[in-house]
């Protein structure tokens, strides 16, 4: 791997649609496909990934490895609370949404990707495969 790339797949369809339908019809959906902010830092042996997910709770969050590919996930339900009868909402944009971003992750050690989440922000360290040098060794004849 020559770095760690953003693995580009149907996410960015949707993210076609959806900026076509904002630039065209305005901001009418409330669920989003958009990705959220990343920042991807390499070290002697690792990577590191800072994701920018505020407002989520540390079970709404997913990350996964398939197939040489890291994806992180997070989702926000629609829930309703009920505690004020009298609110009538004019703009509700922070009522549910997906977002998600995958990442190439070969030539990581997949086993070994540690991650936590706190004050908005998950930290992922992807620990790079370290290379094996054979050894030279001397085979005694009988």
């Amino acid at each position: 791997m020559l770095g760690l790339s953003r693995y580009r797949g149907l996410g960015d369809l949707f993210r076609m649609f959806d900026n076509f339908e904002k630039d065209y019809l305005g901001n009418t959906t409330t669920r989003s496909t958009v990705g959220f902010r990343t920042d991807v830092y390499e070290e002697e042996k690792n990577y590191l990934i800072e994701a920018e997910l505020p407002g989520f709770d540390k079970n709404d969050i997913n990350v996964e490895v398939d197939g040489g590919v890291l994806t992180i996930s997070a989702e926000h339900t629609d829930e309703k609370e009920e505690k004020d009868d009298n609110r009538k909402y004019i703009s509700r944009e922070r009522r549910f949404g997906y977002f998600s971003r995958s990442f190439d992750v070969s030539g990581i050690d997949e086993d070994s990707i540690s991650g936590e989440y706190k004050d908005g922000i998950l930290r992922l360290v992807l620990p790079k495969v370290q290379e094996v040098i054979p050894e030279k060794k001397k085979i005694e004849l009988k």
